[in-house]
C-alpha cells in the first residue's frame, strides 16, 4: 500500500491516557512524579520532565499535606500539551499563598510554583462522589 495514503488516514492527533491510584502515605509525591517522568521518557517529551515533575510534585504533595487521604492522578499527553490533574477528597478550594519578599518559610509556595512553571493551571469543575476536588496543570511541549 502506497505510504502517502497510509499516513493521510491516520489521526493527526493521538492522546495517551493515564491514571495512577496514590494512597494516603509519604510516598505519594515521589511515586506521582516518577510515574508522570515515565510517561513523558516514553512518549520523547524529555524536555517536560522537569517542570511535570515539580509541578506534579506540588499538587501530590498538598493532597498529603491539606487532606490526608488518597489522591487519583490523571495523565493526558498529545503532541499539543501535557495535562496533569490531581483529585482528591476535599471539597477546600486551593489556595494560592504569596508569602512577603525576603519571607523565610519551610512551606506555603506549591501552587506559586506550579502557577509561575506550567502554561496554566486550575481546578477541575465540581463533581460527585468521594474525589471532590481536582487541581491540574498543563505544559505545552516547545516546538
Amino acid at each position: 500500500m502506497d505510504p502517502a495514503r497510509i499516513a493521510a488516514h491516520r489521526p493527526t492527533q493521538l492522546a495517551h491516557d493515564y491514571s495512577l491510584f496514590a494512597s494516603a502515605d509519604a510516598t505519594a509525591p515521589r511515586v506521582c512524579r516518577d510515574f508522570v517522568r515515565a510517561v513523558l521518557y516514553t512518549h520523547g517529551h524529555e524536555a517536560l520532565v522537569m517542570p511535570a515533575a515539580l509541578c506534579t510534585s506540588e499538587l501530590v504533595t498538598n493532597v498529603h499535606l491539606h487532606t490526608k487521604g488518597a489522591a487519583i492522578l490523571r495523565v493526558r499527553l498529545t503532541s499539543a500539551r501535557l495535562h496533569v490533574s490531581v483529585f482528591d477528597e476535599s471539597p477546600d478550594p486551593p489556595v494560592v499563598a504569596r508569602p512577603a519578599a525576603g519571607a523565610v518559610a519551610c512551606w506555603g509556595r506549591g501552587l506559586a510554583l506550579v502557577e509561575e512553571v506550567a502554561d496554566m493551571w486550575g481546578v477541575a469543575d465540581a463533581r460527585t462522589g468521594r474525589y471532590a476536588k481536582g487541581v491540574w496543570f498543563e505544559l505545552r511541549p516547545t516546538v
